[in-house]
């Protein structure tokens, strides 16, 4: 029995750190540490915006539209459209969009065949030479100084990567969106602190920037959001968060949308709790260690934690006491109200948030369950609700 209570405490505890004691934590570093990373907004080195496409003809010329339009030096910078293996017009949309502005240094790269994001994106990498290279996604709206909030980050030669904020345009007045802007938010949060304390441990897809020098050729399975911060950080170079350069973007607007999306994010999971042996090296990298097993390694095993949790309770409710009993009771009234927020799309706040939660960890095993029956892949269907 004691080592089902401590199965049942341990997987509690990383639970509880991954959504509530590490985010905590941090905000108590932060007050004692007290550190701001610097920028320099006058920094302008060349740069070039590179747009991922497949299959995006209801919004690739809006985002052409939104890049041309930074607040950057004509002559400083330039535009690639990756475009994977596109087969409606996207091509050709972004080929009349070229023709139109001459002025303009817009190129466009067709990869030969359909491997995905992370693919498109080492093809179309070999052929930028500018300092700094700009990705970004085709459904993805640039604030006007984007670009220059960005590249202001790099005047900072250990930096290596800088990920900009992502706002979700929808959450407002969408269940789905709104649910999952309130766990960004606190996601956020957490990397604004990482990031002046040392660096971040993941970024985002919609808007971040390497030093062309710096990029690195990962798998097409892998993204970079979750890989590039951890190879700078066993660099020993910087990868931060700017909340001031800002993109918008539609979230999931139902449910299903939102678990599809959640599924690809989890597709390399089981790698993703610990990538490198070297990460727990706390003495060699620092604060990153600490990092990563709180913001990373706890919640990608928040799906078999669970499960212990469970499991454990249901021996203990068996074989213990009142209190293993009233503790399974509550378990199974969290996962009721899960229940019935799913099949009564309720618009309760608690039981959106609760509903949420549990579909990440559903989504979770799914992405467990597609990496062991070898179904994942580095390419997904996009979600028609986000364009």
């Amino acid at each position: 029995m004691l080592i089902v209570i401590a199965i049942f405490w341990i997987a509690v505890f990383i639970v509880f750190w991954a959504m509530i004691g590490y985010p905590i934590s941090l905000v108590i570093l932060n007050k004692l540490l007290k550190k701001k990373n610097q920028k320099d907004n006058s920094y302008e080195p060349t740069v070039t915006i590179m747009v991922v496409a497949h299959n995006e003809e209801k919004v690739i010329e809006e985002k052409l539209e939104n890049i041309v339009s930074m607040d950057y030096a004509n002559e400083k910078i330039d535009y690639i459209i990756a475009s994977d293996y596109s087969t409606d017009r996207t091509d050709e949309i972004v080929e009349q969009f070229i023709a139109a502005h001459p002025e303009k240094r817009i190129r466009i790269h067709k990869s030969i065949n359909h491997f995905g994001k992370t693919n498109a994106q080492n093809e179309t990498q070999k052929l930028c030479t500018s300092e700094i290279l700009i990705m970004t996604d085709a459904n993805a709206i640039f604030n006007r100084n984007a670009v220059r909030e960005l590249v202001s980050s790099f005047s900072d030669k250990s930096i290596a990567y800088v990920s900009g904020q992502l706002r979700y345009m929808n959450a407002a007045n969408n269940e789905t969106a709104n649910s999952e802007g309130f766990y960004w938010k606190m996601d956020l949060m957490c990397r604004q602190i990482e990031s002046e304390i040392q660096t971040i441990t993941a970024g985002n897809g919609a808007i971040y920037a390497v030093r062309n020098a710096d990029y690195r050729i990962i798998p097409p399975i892998e993204c970079h959001d979750s890989s590039f911060p951890v190879i700078y950080a066993l660099e020993k170079k910087r990868a931060i968060y700017n909340p001031d350069a800002i993109a918008y973007e539609k979230a999931g607007e139902i449910d299903e949308d939102e678990f599809k999306r959640k599924v690809r994010m989890n597709r390399i999971i089981l790698r993703g709790i610990m990538p490198d042996i070297r990460i727990l090296n706390v003495f060699r990298y620092g604060w990153f260690s600490y990092f990563y097993f709180g913001h990373r390694t706890c919640r990608y095993l928040l799906w078999i934690m669970h499960l212990f949790v469970l499991a454990s309770n249901i021996i203990l409710s068996i074989f213990g006491g009142l209190f293993w009993k009233i503790l399974m009771c509550m378990q199974l009234l969290f996962y009721l109200t899960a229940i019935i927020g799913w099949c009564t799309k309720s618009t309760n706040r608690l039981v959106r948030i609760v509903s949420y939660y549990c579909m990440t960890v559903v989504a979770q095993w799914k992405g467990v369950i597609n990496i062991v029956t070898g179904k994942s892949k580095p390419i997904w269907e996009k979600a028609e609700s986000t364009r």
